[in-house]
């Protein structure tokens, strides 16, 4: 059946299962959905769903400190492993797998240009190296693990640049999240006439995406260069 799939947890080497939905179940897991029936088929707990085989009142105490079904099946939902059905694995192997080559891109580059690399060049560097992506690791934490792999492939750099960057007053608000959100503000002065002075350090490869963004805000006004 399509519409069911497990997902299984072990406790002090005690394996139990519990059968829900998969969009539901995958949504409950990624925190979108909090509604417990809503993901459940049943709400029997298995210690073998194939053939049945119910969890005993005493294994379920044993291993849960409590007989009351529902916190069981919560725990079981929040720590056990999901079985993800194939369109499900590819769908989120695929989206993890653009989130970890937008991060290569944005914070490491090639030492010899100080330049990143195209996208499309990482992803041909994950072709080659046969990378598997794991659709549930941190992005950031997997990136750094791929990036060990690629590095046979293409020569890959953390670099981090300082940024100074002057805003006017009418769009300095607006532009001060911005940099919040794409680097460390060092130092930030805020200009009798309301504008704003900073100096931001930046992953090298994440100039590009700052300048767009503070010149699509500010209509091209702000000013950025390089601290030497």
């Amino acid at each position: 059946m399509t519409d069911v799939t497990v997902i299984r947890h072990s406790v002090a080497g005690e394996k139990f299962e519990i059968l829900v939905k998969p969009d539901p179940a995958l949504e409950y897991k990624l925190g979108k959905r909090k509604d417990v029936s809503s993901v459940l088929v049943s709400d029997e707990v298995y210690t073998d769903s194939n053939k049945g085989t119910r969890a005993s009142t005493e294994k379920l105490l044993k291993a849960f400190n409590t007989n009351d079904t529902i916190l069981i099946i919560e725990q079981i939902l929040k720590k056990g492993d999901l079985n993800l059905t194939t369109d499900q694995r590819r769908k989120m192997t695929s989206e993890k797998r653009k989130q970890i080559i937008d991060y290569i891109a944005k914070t490491f580059v090639d030492p010899r240009s100080h330049l990143p690399h195209p996208p499309l060049r990482i992803e041909q560097a994950l072709e080659q190296a046969r990378v598997s992506i794991d659709p549930f690791k941190n992005t950031e934490e997997q990136a750094r693990d791929v990036v060990e792999k690629l590095r046979t492939i293409i020569p890959l750099k953390s670099e981090n640049l300082l940024l100074e960057i002057v805003v006017p007053a009418q769009y300095a608000a607006q532009s001060y999240s911005v940099l919040k959100s794409n680097g460390t503000l060092k130092k930030e002065e805020w200009q009798n006439n309301g504008s704003l002075k900073a100096i931001l350090e930046i992953p090298a490869g994440a100039r590009a995406n700052v300048i767009d963004r503070l010149g699509s805000i500010t209509k091209g006004s702000a000013t950025v260069e390089m601290v030497k």
